[in-house]
This record gives C-alpha cells, structure tokens and sequence, in this order.
C-alpha cells in the first residue's frame, strides 16, 4: 500500500493581508488588519483538497488607521489582547467545491470562544518563482458575528444608530510556499 506523500505550507506575510471590515453608524465601513499572523498548509498527494490549515494572528497587531480606535480593539471592551493575545483558527475540512473554489470549516478562536466557521476560498494559482520556490496564492472570505466571540461592546447613538455592526466580513489575500 502507498503511503501518502505529505506537503507542508508556510504562509509568506509579505505577500498576504488579513483584514476584516464592519459596519459604523451602520453607514459606513471600518477596515482593519492584523499585521502580525502565521499559517501554515499541510497536503497530501499534491492537492489542497483535505488540506489541513492552521492560522493564528497577534492581537496587539490589529490596525485600523486609528491609534485610538486600535487601543479600543485592543481593550477588554473587544479582544483583551492582554488576556488573550492571538486568535487562531484550525481547520476540520478543505473541500473542493469547482475547479479553484472550495470550503473551508474550521474552529475559530477568539478570546475564549471557539465556534466553527465556514470560510470560502478560490485558488488563484500555484506556480515556480524566479528563485525556484513553489508558491500558491488564496482568496479566502467569509463572515463571523462578534457577539458571538464575546466582543459584545456595542453603544447607540442619540437617534437611535448602532456604532459598531454585529456582522464582521474577514478577507484574506494569503500566498504560501512550500517548504
């Protein structure tokens, strides 16, 4: 019998961005990032199908473009990066879906809390670079409601508008090579 032939995965972080994007005053939209975050693949047979996919982001990393924004994130209000300094996320399935789309379902992580999410991804490609290395880039996205990873701050302005939105959508441009 043969035995599979395993392939591990590092995310390169100059290459990928993590951001995620919320409503405010239910009018507009805040985008942030997390600046510091690893992950890594691990496939079998050269196919990411069933590929097992493991992800954390630094919490203090977070950045919105607003240093007293960033700070609230960080508070106990929302993350609590000093309790709970990384997010993490660990796949239970990889599952193509069409020719370069898939579903990825995993448990996400954040504070305390850990709920499975379903994430969808499109598989941009998979080629050499002029060093040799082999490199495959993801478009990975999908959506979470904070309240239910204990991010529960929320205020009401005088007329009545929520500031910040339940509904957080994650986007992530990520590109790994194999190691």
């Amino acid at each position: 019998m043969a035995t599979a032939t395993k392939t591990l995965w590092k995310i390169d972080p100059t290459h990928s961005e993590i951001e995620f994007k919320v409503k405010h005053l239910v009018i507009s939209t805040v985008t942030g990032k997390f600046t510091e975050f690893d992950a890594s693949l691990e496939t079998e047979d050269g196919t990411f199908e069933g590929a097992d996919v493991k992800f954390n982001a630094e919490i203090a990393s977070i950045l919105t473009g607003v240093e007293d924004r960033d700070n609230h994130l960080k508070s106990a209000d929302f993350f609590d990066a000093e309790n709970f300094p990384k997010l993490t996320f660990d796949s239970t399935s990889f599952e193509k879906t069409g020719d370069s789309t898939y579903k990825l379902r995993g448990h996400l992580t954040i504070k305390d809390t850990t709920r499975e999410v379903i994430l969808d991804v499109e598989h941009g490609g998979t080629v050499e670079d002029p060093y040799g290395q082999t490199k495959a880039g993801f478009e990975i996205s999908g959506e979470i409601n904070r309240k239910e990873f204990g991010l529960t701050w929320s205020a009401v302005t005088e007329a009545g508008s929520v500031v910040v939105g339940d509904t957080v959508k994650l986007i992530m441009n990520v590109q790994v090579v194999q190691s």
